[in-house]
């Protein structure tokens, strides 16, 4: 998971005011009536896929993962017709945010929809899943006070969240040094519902940590070789290793968390990408 700047510069306003436009009918529906209607509009937030992978360089919010052979959902953070909050506990969730785009976030599958992790036997996937911590007050219908809410789930939109979590040595998500009391149960929910640790996530951070430290062992020798042979070191290929390594730590590439996780394990954290690094939105 990592840190997603939303832009809403990026999405047109037709769309937004068709958004709009559905979440006042919605308003003035009678209860019994407000289900099928948010169902019937479905393709209103399914047409905000494309502008949300812009945000994200096509990868998924939670996984960071490209989905190249199925598509990426368009998922409700807070669900809008069902919210499970414990294995006995579910209630009507957060219709009123059906249409709200911020309460959008781009998923993969297997992280969106409830799925078998091949390792565990258990089940994962966000589903309608938003269980809240302990003594977090609840919004509802008539008292929307989202932001009183205290969610287990961590949101990739919110960069203190993000900061919570990391990526091991063995190529698990796990908490970060800076989570310490609730958040350590807010990681450990996370890491399961969104399907994280499941055996071909975990496989490709660990290829490309691997990758990494194949690079970075690359480097060293060149510049051992430099440092024995002063005349021939300009020629040597050391500031293009450099800047392999540096850029497999942009939000663009390919679970670039693992790839600054491993740079930081080996030791040289100087080389992960700063803001001035960091490619344009494309």
């Amino acid at each position: 998971m990592i840190y997603v700047k939303r832009d809403p510069a990026l999405i047109p306003e037709k769309l937004l005011k068709a958004a709009e436009k559905a979440q006042q009918e919605l308003e003035t529906l009678p209860e019994a009536q407000r289900r099928e209607y948010i169902k019937r509009k479905a393709q209103i937030w399914r047409d905000f896929a494309g502008y949300l992978a812009k945000m994200s360089y096509g990868k998924c919010w939670y996984s960071e993962s490209h989905e190249p052979q199925s598509f990426l959902d368009v998922d409700h953070f807070r669900p809008k017709l069902e919210a499970t909050r414990t294995n006995n506990e579910k209630d009507d969730g957060y219709p009123w945010l059906a249409f709200n785009w911020e309460n959008f976030r781009l998923s993969a599958q297997r992280s969106n929809r409830s799925s078998t992790n091949e390792d565990t036997g258990e089940v994962d996937g966000k589903s309608s899943w938003f269980p809240l911590l302990h003594g977090s007050p609840k919004a509802t219908w008539a008292d929307r006070c989202v932001a009183q809410e205290r969610p287990i789930l961590l949101d990739p939109t919110v960069r203190s969240d993000v900061d919570l979590i990391d990526v091991s040595t063995d190529g698990k998500m796990c908490p970060s040094r800076y989570c310490v009391g609730a958040a350590l149960e807010r990681v450990k929910r996370s890491i399961e519902i969104y399907g994280l640790n499941m055996p071909k996530l975990v496989g490709a951070r660990k290829r490309v940590m691997r990758d990494i430290t194949d690079l970075h062992a690359s480097l060293m020798d060149l510049i051992a070789i430099g440092g024995g042979h002063p005349l021939a070191a300009d020629a040597l290929p050391i500031q293009r290793h450099v800047e392999q390594l540096r850029r497999s730590t942009r939000p663009e590439c390919p679970f670039s968390k693992a790839a600054r996780a491993k740079l930081i394990e080996l030791g040289i954290p100087e080389l992960c990408a700063q803001p001035e690094d960091m490619a344009v939105t494309v």
